[in-house]
């Protein structure tokens, strides 16, 4: 596995025009965020990807070319300084053998999963549950939203569904009482054998390998899947058990036949884009 050595030439019209509309749409991404931090706010369900991910909202902001492709005139920018650049007399282009001979271990990784997960059957059967089970028979939670059902009809819904969890960084925020109900045990070793493409957070962690290719991976493809994240969160905690209606958000009532149904509509359309990514993420380091 080896980024791609063929070179594709932008002219320095064409590089900033793509630059400029990248910045304008990474700003319309990250702007509550960043109003928010202003006034010491939060939001419960926009501010996951900057918090459960630690990446600077300025890190969408940067964008790259991806790997083999020059940038006419760009050595005297500021991004010939870049790590990972290197200048090719009056231009300027990724270091994707040196990034390679850094990462090679992260990015065979990366990789190996994407490609694996993307090849396996996705399964439809987990309804969101995972969110229920991180607030399972335990009186304090992680959000200041209240619980839709109150405690004890919420430890019901648990009790009366199949539990099945396949991500490794949900089950870990399982209760400690919901652990044994779970009908896998996912764990970080056996994380590359259980990732299936119907899984919400699979879909979201995309924007986390993508992030750590760095500037490998052109800018559109780093800012659609945070487009992804961030559309797959907003189900994520509709179909959640807390009350998020002070924020605008009507439940995908996953303890009911009709919210189940709405629920796996929406994540088949979710598998579809979160393989796309999967499938460009990997064509660029072959």
């Amino acid at each position: 596995m080896h980024p791609t050595d063929q070179t594709r030439v932008l002219g320095t019209t064409e590089w900033r025009d793509l630059e400029q509309a990248h910045e304008e749409r990474a700003d319309a991404f990250t702007r509550g965020r960043r109003e928010r931090a202003a006034t010491g706010q939060t939001h419960p369900v926009e501010d996951f990807l900057f918090t459960y991910y630690p990446f600077r909202p300025g890190l969408l902001r940067r964008w790259h070319p991806g790997a083999g492709v020059l940038l006419r005139g760009a050595a005297a920018e500021p991004r010939a300084n870049w790590k990972w650049y290197r200048r090719e007399g009056s231009d300027s282009q990724v270091d994707a053998a040196a990034f390679f001979e850094k990462n090679e271990r992260v990015m065979r990784f990366i990789g190996s999963l994407l490609s694996a997960t993307r090849q396996r059957p996705a399964q439809f059967g987990c309804f969101g549950l995972h969110e229920w089970a991180m607030v399972y028979r335990q009186g304090e939670h992680r959000h200041v939203a209240p619980l839709r059902l109150g405690q004890s009809d919420t430890d019901a819904v648990v009790d009366g569904n199949r539990v099945a969890c396949s991500h490794f960084d949900a089950f870990r925020f399982f209760t400690p009482a919901a652990i044994g109900r779970n009908q896998l045990q996912p764990t970080r070793e056996n994380q590359p054998l259980l990732e299936q493409p119907g899984c919400l957070h699979a879909g979201m962690d995309i924007y986390k390998w993508v992030i750590k290719l760095g500037p490998l991976i052109p800018g559109a493809v780093l800012l659609d899947s945070f487009e992804l994240a961030r559309d797959i969160r907003q189900l994520d905690m509709e179909a959640s058990p807390y009350d998020l209606a002070d924020w605008g958000y009507a439940p995908v009532a996953v303890e009911t036949a009709a919210g189940k149904a709405e629920y796996v509509r929406r994540q088949r359309g979710f598998t579809e884009r979160s393989n796309v990514l999967r499938e460009r993420v990997v064509s660029l380091l072959v």
